[in-house]
């Protein structure tokens, strides 16, 4: 499964400049003006996981086991395993304002590209600045979470009447993709001297008591963001530091909503991939096998499972396996964390 956010706010809070930070490039337009985005901007972008990397070189070094290691730089002219990330799409619509769901600012069209989206990321802007106008024009980040939230739900009733007078079967609010019914997360965008709050310290200086668990909040600095896009990854780290974190924003909130969302990731491991999958905590290990194809989960039979730190340990399948680490699991497994899986089915 791929993870899909929407991205939404008020005009000039950052939204777009945080959009281009997190796919790492310039295609969405950040204009001081409101209404500037009409079309929604849509990215995807690879989660970040070092385990993939860790889990490549033990595979290739066990395919090639005359080669020195660690792997620094591949193996040029030899056949390699693809590493593919677990990914998040995320959709940037153009910033709401009041009777958005009327279609002021033609916020029910924008409101449209993200009744599909897994959850939602309101951001806030919590930084003061002269050159970029405020629709309201003050700071408030309390009155723009009103502001969105009312807009929401209005967009839903209005949706809810609308399949009342088109459809007497009673329709569940599932099949009507009702926004509030998504999990939200908060991104309070903050200038740089204050990219470094705890999600604690930030919701108790800009009072944004309206957030119940601060595991749902992101502090992030678009500015920052932006400023990483063109720094090699020794650079960013550096830059990073000097501010007082440890990592970027994009690696903070696909955290953030990984935890909102109650997801973990599994991994497949061979000669010819070594990939994340995205599944909710708690899945079975047949709902695990329908991730990669809907035949796997269909048919079924059971699963041979290795666990990550196992894996690590005993340097891949053969050493875990001659250690008593790969374990045969059925139907009722609960698949964990970081699990390398091979499924067995039959269709």
């Amino acid at each position: 499964m791929t993870l899909s956010i929407g991205i939404v706010g008020l005009p000039n809070v950052g939204k777009s400049t945080l959009f281009n930070a997190l796919v790492k490039s310039r295609q969405a337009q950040a204009s001081n003006f409101a209404f500037c985005t009409i079309d929604p901007n849509v990215g995807i972008v690879n989660v970040p996981d070092e385990r993939l990397q860790r889990l490549y070189k033990i595979v290739v070094a066990n395919m090639y086991p005359s080669k020195p290691t660690p792997l620094r730089q591949g193996y040029e002219g030899l056949a390699t395993p693809k590493i593919i990330p677990a990914t998040v799409e995320f959709i940037d619509i153009a910033g709401l304002v009041k009777e958005a769901h009327k279609g002021e600012g033609l916020g029910n069209k924008f409101l449209s590209h993200i009744r599909n989206t897994d959850a939602i990321c309101m951001v806030l802007r919590c930084f003061e600045d002269p050159n970029v106008i405020h629709i309201a024009g003050k700071i408030n980040p309390k009155d723009d979470f009103e502001t969105i939230s009312t807009e929401l739900q209005l967009a839903d009733i209005q949706s809810e009447d609308k399949q009342e007078k088109s459809n007497k079967q009673q329709v569940t609010s599932n099949k009507l993709n009702l926004l509030t019914d998504k999990s939200v997360i908060f991104a309070a965008n903050v200038s740089e001297r204050d990219a470094n709050l705890t999600a604690e310290e930030c919701i108790k200086k800009f009072n944004l008591d309206f957030i119940d668990d601060p595991k749902k909040l992101i502090v992030i600095s678009a500015k920052v963001e932006q400023d990483l896009i063109d720094l090699n990854e020794n650079e960013q780290k550096e830059y990073l530091e000097s501010l007082g974190l440890k990592s970027s924003g994009l690696d903070r909130l696909i955290q953030v909503a990984y935890h909102t969302l109650g997801l973990e990731s599994f991994f497949t491991a061979g000669p010819k991939e070594v990939r994340a999958w995205t599944i909710k905590i708690g899945s079975t290990a047949p709902e695990a096998a329908g991730k990669i194809h809907t035949d796997f989960q269909r048919g079924f039979i059971k699963a041979n499972v290795i666990s990550y730190d196992d894996y690590i340990k005993y340097n891949g399948e053969s050493g875990a396996k001659e250690a008593g680490k790969m374990r045969t699991e059925g139907k009722d497994y609960i698949v964990q964390n970081g699990d390398i899986i091979e499924f067995r089915f039959n269709v």
